[in-house]
């Protein structure tokens, strides 16, 4: 469905027209032509010479974790997942549209049990009207697959997501606005002297189309990509890491070999890093950021017989599948009867050798085959680098038990991971934790460390 009889399977009607308000034509939404289109503009964007230029991750690491240094000292927790989630957005848009929209410019919020209120100039910021509008766009775009092909009955009077939209637009138009008439100036001048090399992927973008319907699209598509899938990578780590302290002392061990306590990490050495890198996949493993997916048949096909269904299974043309990446990741037919236990190890040990080399398709946290997501050592390289320097300057993490959404009190008799979280995880495009995740940590010169 994703490689081998790729042609056969597409994103398909019902999908496109369940995200369209939201998504438009972008990559994520797109088919055929207008998907090689998207796909042709920007694989040129993650070549390893664009993402080993760490300057970016440097400049907002460093406003990040300062920010978290302020609001720690006031005696307060942090909702870590707001944090890189602001880390993700400006360094996305700085790489992509070269400019950050500086939303950690804004500050950070306080937890609703501190007793302290958001000032006026934090919840106006432009990024937190921007962010909230794309959080609930997503979520109203998912609710529309809970109705199937009846969701537009759902929407009868009106389309919910369209003023959302309006916000995200009215968000990234200056952005826009600025490359459209940097193309124009230049068209005007005859001006074609920049090299390819030297072009942001916006302005890439704006010299191959002026379709602003496109680019407002491919925007909104860029930014999911871009922000939320290294959020959320980023915020289920140190989930990880707070409930897992021998791992964060194995990390930081690793880290200060390689790297040293203060050192900036080089590509190489975060290439070398291989705890880091099973670490991340263990993560990414069990909280895939895209956590399910659809794809529609243009064709009758069969599918194969695998070793759990023997019998091949006759597909019509046109019927709608649903997979489960999040599932699929868990599956103890397919990593073992530990599939559910958090453990790096399994990424460098003998299980390594027993499930993951023979059958490497059981583990697609990038999506698979023509679709598979090109920017996926940009977000290996994003979240290492962020780690170290989180690793570098902090310790003793945990949760604040007092500010975080419990899981459904059901979830305590169920069986698998429900029964251990000990925060909500939550889905609508990408995977988030209910109402953020609220943490406390130190500073390793005050540990003595």
């Amino acid at each position: 469905m994703l490689a081998t009889q790729f042609d056969n399977f597409e994103k398909g009607s019902l999908f496109r027209s369940q995200m369209n308000s939201l998504l438009g034509t972008g990559v994520f939404n797109a088919d055929g032509e207008m998907w090689k289109f998207h796909r042709s503009m920007t694989r040129p964007f993650f070549t390893r010479e664009r993402i080993s230029d760490f300057d970016i991750y440097d400049r907002n690491c460093d406003i990040s974790l300062t920010q978290a240094k302020h609001r720690l000292a006031e005696g307060h927790s942090i909702d870590f997942q707001d944090l890189v989630s602001r880390f993700t957005l400006d360094s996305a848009t700085e790489f992509l549209f070269g400019k950050s929209v500086a939303s950690l410019s804004a500050g950070i919020p306080y937890s609703p049990s501190s007793g302290k209120e958001n000032a006026s100039s934090f919840t106006e910021h432009a990024s937190n009207i921007f962010v909230t509008a794309f959080q609930e766009g997503q979520i109203l775009a998912m609710n529309r697959m809970g109705f199937g092909t009846e969701w537009p009955l759902a929407e009868f009077w009106k389309d919910n997501i369209a003023p959302l939209r309006k916000v995200m637009d009215g968000f990234t138009g200056p952005v826009l606005a600025a490359a459209l008439e940097k193309q124009e100036q230049d068209l005007k001048q005859e001006k074609d002297t920049v090299n390819d090399e030297d072009l942001t992927l916006l302005a890439h973008l704006v010299k191959h189309t002026q379709d602003p319907k496109i680019l407002k699209d491919e925007l909104v598509n860029l930014l999911v990509a871009g922000r939320d899938t290294t959020m959320c990578l980023l915020t289920y780590s140190f989930y990880m890491l707070a409930e897992h302290p021998d791992v964060e002392k194995r990390l930081r061990e690793e880290i200060f070999e390689k790297v040293g306590p203060t050192g900036r990490p080089t590509y190489d050495q975060m290439r070398d890093m291989k705890f880091m890198r099973a670490f991340l996949n263990e993560v990414l493993r069990l909280f895939p950021p895209v956590p399910a997916d659809a794809r529609t048949n243009n064709k009758a096909v069969v599918l194969p017989t695998t070793p759990t269904q023997p019998k091949p299974i006759y597909i019509p043309a046109w019927t709608t599948l649903v997979y489960s990446v999040l599932n699929k990741h868990r599956r103890t037919d397919l990593w073992g009867p530990d599939a559910m236990k958090f453990d790096p190890d399994r990424f460098l040990d003998e299980r390594l050798q027993r499930y993951l080399i023979p059958n490497p398709d059981i583990f697609c946290p990038f999506n698979a085959g023509p679709r598979i997501c090109l920017g996926q050592q940009f977000a290996y390289h994003e979240a290492t680098f962020y780690l170290v320097r989180l690793l570098q300057q902090f310790a003793g993490f945990s949760l604040d038990s007092s500010a975080n959404a419990k899981p459904p009190a059901e979830w305590a008799t169920s069986e698998g991971r429900k029964a251990i979280e000990k925060i909500h995880p939550c889905s609508h495009l990408t995977m988030y934790v209910k109402d953020g995740l609220w943490v406390r940590m130190k500073e390793l010169d005050a540990m003595g460390i």
